[in-house]
């Protein structure tokens, strides 16, 4: 093996050297035109528009002004070079050290672990090149690197490369970097300032001191630890240095929906490159809908804050809307403060789906013949499972009796969930999940029904809003379209629908779950939606994630909320006052298009007698039953 590895190393070398010759040669008959690397860009800003052509964001840049090294500090340009390339004087463009090490590294790992990037690679990868990691680009990006050290001195190039840097969030250079985060000159920054700009370079995304000010602030110690290393500065310079905040200043130009235009920002980046993002005069046409927006938003913020006062937990969640026969996304709410947290727990966060999961072994079930007036016995059950017994329980512990399936699913009983299960198949419920697009691995075991699968709230969204369409799955998206600066269309939504399942079995559930809405109305308020709705809570062992997801005939909203750590929100926190608020509070001020469901007309009469339970006639049925969730 080690002999195997040896040669791969060595021949990897030879074509390398092959190659790097092969260019030189080419260098001598070519030249290529850099005048624009010290010219200000001419830059028209990108526009995000709502679906009413409300003008909500824009991606644009940082006022920028080019400055000479003469105008910056010794160490900014010290702190640079130290952790970018310590041997940018020597090399001619490229690192044969560096790729070298690159080779042998990503040899032995057996994927890339390292690059090999030289300060002149970046300036030509920032300015001629598109970012995606190809071993073409690779090679156009030492060819280029050759010819601009041909051209241009070295302190061109080291000019050239910090007046063109990019910083994240449409910040290009060292002047532009120092007036947003500190409001200064870059000939005025600090030793510390100095050392918090070289380490973003490593990830604008990761490094940010705006939105990863814990990542910053380590990062920029540990350069000036490394300056000190290199005898750049003294050990009281670094002490003290180290000492300081990072001192950043706040940006008033917020914007609605942080975490969707964060989301946009990094779609857009891949689709067509920063700079054309953020110069390109481009427009991007949204799904967003302003008016739902905010009322999402205001009604996640005051709720949340309730909740954290009273539990005195660091609690936080997410919220999707999407539109019930496109999946046009309506309202994102990724955290509360996106300041402290860019994290998008709408679309990022995982958490188990606890009992909304219900829904698809009700849906298996009526597709493999069951029904939903069948009655069922709740009542103590325990099941062998790898040599131990699993004895599960309602929430409360208590054991109700017979009641029809529909009487189970909209109460959210365990009991009789789990009895469905074992009569349908778990593999049939898993099918039907998978069609609904739920894509995590579920596990094959009885508890799947009482939701024990991680799953987003983009997932959780998608596959409830089949009950609200027919039975039609649509799949979720952000951007309708893009236009460049002529107008032209250069980007398009390209929709992703199917049946998921039959637009009957949709109807019945969806009638099913419309009754717990109803509970839950009297559980918080005297007032009443002025629409017909339907909804299911969930909430998961220990009370670590609560859900709601509801519909309303435009829209099927998912809510979960719940603490980063995953920590308990206490023993006796439900879904029913901590995600439902929420949904109800934004939907009652939100402008209705339409106001009914069709639901199948065979349910219509029956489906009370089957909800309420008077086809029932044992003693011991309860004439109210607490919510469950």
């Amino acid at each position: 093996m080690r002999q195997l590895f040896f040669i791969i190393l060595v021949t990897s070398f030879l074509l390398f050297s092959f190659l790097i010759g092969f260019l030189c040669f080419i260098v001598h008959n070519h030249t290529i035109d850099f005048s624009s690397l010290q010219q200000d860009m001419q830059a028209k800003p990108s526009i995000l528009l709502d679906v009413h052509g409300y003008q909500w964001g824009r991606f644009e840049l940082e006022k920028r002004k080019y400055v000479t090294l003469e105008q910056m500090p010794e160490y900014l340009i010290q702190a640079f070079l130290v952790t970018e390339d310590r041997n940018f004087f020597k090399h001619p463009g490229i690192s044969f050290r560096g790729i070298i090490r690159s080779i042998f590294v990503n040899v032995l790992y057996g994927r890339r672990m390292q690059g090999a990037s030289t300060i002149t690679q970046q300036l030509v990868r920032l300015k001629f090149l598109y970012s995606k990691k190809t071993l073409v680009r690779k090679i156009k990006e030492q060819f280029y690197a050759i010819l601009v050290e041909r051209e241009w001195s070295k302190e061109q190039i080291l000019e050239a490369y910090l007046n063109n840097v990019y910083f994240g969030y449409g910040i290009y250079g060292v002047q532009a970097a120092a007036h947003r985060f500190w409001g200064i000159d870059i000939a005025d920054i600090s030793l510390e300032q100095a050392a918090t700009l070289a380490g973003i370079m490593k990830s604008p995304l990761m490094y940010s001191p705006i939105y990863s000010p814990d990542n910053s602030f380590a990062r920029r110690n540990l350069i000036l630890k490394i300056m000190h290393d290199s005898n750049l500065i003294s050990l009281d310079q670094m002490k003290n240095a180290q000492k300081k905040t990072l001192g950043i200043i706040e940006n008033n130009n917020s914007s609605m929906a942080p975490h969707a235009k964060e989301m946009i920002r990094q779609i857009l980046e891949i689709e067509f490159g920063k700079e054309q993002l953020y110069t390109g005069g481009l427009t991007i046409q949204t799904t967003l809908d302003f008016g739902i927006q905010q009322n999402a938003e205001v009604a996640f913020k005051e709720h949340v804050t309730d909740l954290k006062k009273k539990l005195h937990k660091n609690i936080d969640g997410g919220l999707l809307s999407v539109d019930i026969q496109t999946g046009a996304i309506r309202a994102m709410v990724g955290g509360y403060d996106f300041k402290k947290s860019k994290f998008n727990r709408a679309i990022q966060a995982h958490r188990q789906m606890g009992s909304i999961f219900k829904i698809f072994v009700y849906a298996a079930a009526l597709e493999q013949g069951l029904n939903f007036w069948d009655v069922e016995i709740d009542e103590p059950f325990e099941l062998a499972l790898n040599g131990t017994i699993w004895a599960p329980k309602n929430y409360n512990d208590k054991f109700l009796g017979s009641m029809t399936r529909a009487y189970a699913l909209s109460h959210s009983n365990n009991i009789v969930t789990i009895k469905t299960l074992l009569k349908t198949g778990i593999e049939n419920i898993i099918d039907v999940a998978k069609r609904c697009h739920i894509s995590k691995s579920m596990p094959a075991y009885p508890s799947l029904a009482l939701g024990c699968v991680d799953v987003t709230p983009l997932e959780v969204v998608g596959s409830f809003n089949v009950l609200a369409n027919h039975g039609m799955y649509v799949k979720p998206y952000l951007i309708s379209w893009v236009k460049d600066v002529h107008g032209q269309k250069i980007y398009k939504n390209k929709p992703v629908v199917h049946q998921a399942i039959s637009s009957k079995i949709a109807s019945q559930i969806a009638r099913v779950l419309s009754f717990g809405i109803q509970r839950l109305e009297s559980l918080i308020t005297d007032t009443k939606l002025d629409i017909q709705a339907f909804g299911k809570t969930g909430t998961n062992n220990d009370c670590r994630t609560c859900w709601f997801c509801g519909a309303t005939p435009d829209l099927t909203t998912a809510i979960y909320i719940g603490s980063d750590s995953n920590e308990s929100l206490g023993k006796y926190v439900f879904a029913s006052r901590t995600a439902f608020p929420i949904w109800f509070n934004m939907h009652r001020n939100i402008a209705k298009n339409r106001t009914s469901f069709y639901y199948d007309t065979e349910l219509k009469d029956i489906f009370v007698n089957w909800i309420d339970g008077t086809m029932h006639k044992n003693k011991n049925y309860p004439d109210t039953v607490p919510l469950l969730g």
